[in-house]
């Protein structure tokens, strides 16, 4: 798991596809502790482990290009 790219955080996988996001920021209004814009306004990654699982999820689900991706433990995909 990169550190750039996929974190594990309240046991979700959290994945950030960077070649997708096009930096509307849909998912920072939704978690805002949880990604930030880069120099080149692409989402990374600030704290994730600040948000609770819902708001990570309503975050991946905004994002109107499924930059954003959550899988459980079990791999089920619960956004997009």
């Amino acid at each position: 798991m990169s550190d750039d790219g996929e974190r594990l955080v309240h046991g979700l996988h959290v994945r950030i596809d960077r070649d997708l996001c096009v930096g509307f920021g849909d998912c920072i209004a939704e978690a805002p502790a949880a990604f930030t814009l880069d120099e080149g306004g692409i989402v990374v990654f600030a704290e994730p482990e600040r948000v609770d699982r819902a708001a990570l999820i309503r975050a991946a689900d905004s994002c109107p290009v499924d930059a954003l991706t959550i899988v459980d433990a079990d791999g089920r995909r619960l956004a997009p």
